[in-house]
């Protein structure tokens, strides 16, 4: 489950146009949350408030096994449409398999004059958090520089943190300041980073192979002039997002990226590739489908199934680790979605082979009291028409570990819940188990 202050940075991010899953640090994500989940320990309860669309405030608790808390604030410059936990769309506070969106570069802030000066700033987020009682202070600020450029300052500052710098392998995370330059132009996005701590210097980049999507005015244009078309051109639905007509095989698109860091600090550098394929077209809206005007709009929503899974193949390589991962993950199903990841190291040949699923529980169609007009999406008939109410998530590797997790919605609250087990130890087959709790609303 998503933290509210993740929650809102997504948000922040949908509002002000950035696309953060074309970053290279986000390259294996779709498989990651099937496989990588993290399951709660203890028990943990959070609650939010957005009492204006600028300022938002977060409180969270942990009571099991230890007592301890914390304190956020969130600050935005831009109005968010941010949701409280009881009518969230329950998909955006979930880790999940889906086929990200078509590269696009990211359009920038409309521009206001007054009096022939411009007037207009740019976006920018604060956010803070403070931990009780060990006094941690979290910081995060965002802000947009030009459409395609980002900048982000995170930093840490832990009281007990030793003075001298030499630090235990055991003691708790120090202080520290890290800054990110990210620039994204739809085929290529760069990261650069610089930590202060050890001094360490880096860039990712990415490349996307094939063409870049359309801007959202284009997609608007376009939609309405799919809409205002004659009936006798076309009928069905249009794509608007396919690539050239390919002969057998999947068809999608290619991306490869890789990272190199330097540490002055510590007299050391590392470097790792990885390529992903994601088949098209995409699963997602905007782009998935746009209504035509020679097709009804009813209640019901075309179930057909696609004309080839949804896919995302991704290969990993650390040449100075000799680490060596590959990932399949694949929607077999509307609500089932599987994954698998072969990891190995070519120098000690440790190997570990992890296999993971999810599955979306659904409420009972209930439909509308009325049909829609033509003014709303078939999006929005199909939410509500078939809402979904939780996902069980499950997780098994080689190394003996069975992770299982159910989140849900029960009433107003976000629920998960999960336990991992080792089923080879008969002293404690039952590793952990945790419950997380969250609530949050707006206005």
């Amino acid at each position: 489950m998503h933290p509210f202050a993740s929650y809102v940075l997504r948000s922040y991010y949908k509002a002000t146009g950035w696309n953060e899953d074309n970053l290279y640090a986000n390259l294996t994500r779709s498989s990651n949350a099937l496989l990588d989940f993290s399951v709660p320990k203890g028990l943990h309860i959070s609650i939010s408030k957005s009492p204006n669309p600028l300022f938002k405030t977060t409180y969270s608790m942990n009571a099991l096994p230890s007592l301890n808390g914390s304190v956020g604030y969130i600050f935005t410059s831009c109005n968010l449409d941010v949701k409280g936990s009881g009518d969230v769309r329950f998909k955006d506070m979930v880790d999940r398999f889906k086929i990200f969106d078509q590269p696009r570069r990211p359009e920038g802030k409309e521009e206001e004059w007054l009096a022939g000066e411009r007037v207009d700033s740019r976006d920018y987020l604060l956010y803070g958090r403070i931990y009780i009682p060990t006094g941690r202070l979290d910081a995060l600020y965002s802000t947009r520089l030009t459409p395609t450029l980002q900048a982000m300052v995170a930093a840490i500052s832990d009281p007990r943190a030793p003075i001298s710098s030499e630090r235990s392998r055991g003691h708790g995370p120090s202080s520290n300041i890290m800054f990110s330059l990210q620039q994204d132009t739809g085929k290529w996005c760069t990261e650069y980073t610089w930590s202060a701590e050890d001094g360490m210097w880096g860039i990712r980049s990415l490349y996307n192979f094939g063409k870049v999507g359309p801007s959202t005015e284009s997609m608007q244009s376009d939609s309405e002039k799919a809409g205002h078309a004659s009936a006798g051109r076309r009928s069905g639905l249009k794509r608007v997002d396919e690539e050239d007509a390919m002969e057998g095989g999947l068809k999608g698109r290619l991306s490869i990226g890789g990272e190199f860091y330097f540490s002055a600090k510590e007299k050391s550098a590392g470097v790792s590739t990885g390529i992903r394929f994601t088949t098209v077209p995409d699963a997602t809206p905007p782009s998935f489908q746009v209504p035509s005007s020679s097709s009804p709009l009813t209640g019901q929503t075309p179930r057909g199934p696609p004309s080839q899974p949804p896919t995302t193949i991704t290969a990993l390589f650390n040449p100075m680790l000799g680490h060596i991962s590959g990932a399949y993950a694949a929607r077999v199903s509307r609500d089932l979605s599987l994954a698998s990841r072969f990891d190995f190291n070519v120098y000690s040949y440790e190997s570990e082979w992890s296999i993971g699923a999810e599955w979306w529980q659904r409420r009972g169609k209930v439909w509308p009291p009325s049909l829609p007009t033509h003014a709303e999406p078939l999006s929005a008939v199909s939410e509500v028409a078939d809402e979904v109410q939780g996902v069980v998530k499950a997780k098994v590797s080689t190394t003996t570990d069975i992770s299982l997790l159910w989140e849900g919605r029960l009433r107003n609250v976000l629920v998960s819940l999960g336990v991992v087990s080792n089923l080879s130890s008969r002293s404690k087959p039952i590793k952990s188990i945790g419950l997380e709790l969250s609530y949050f609303s707006s206005g």
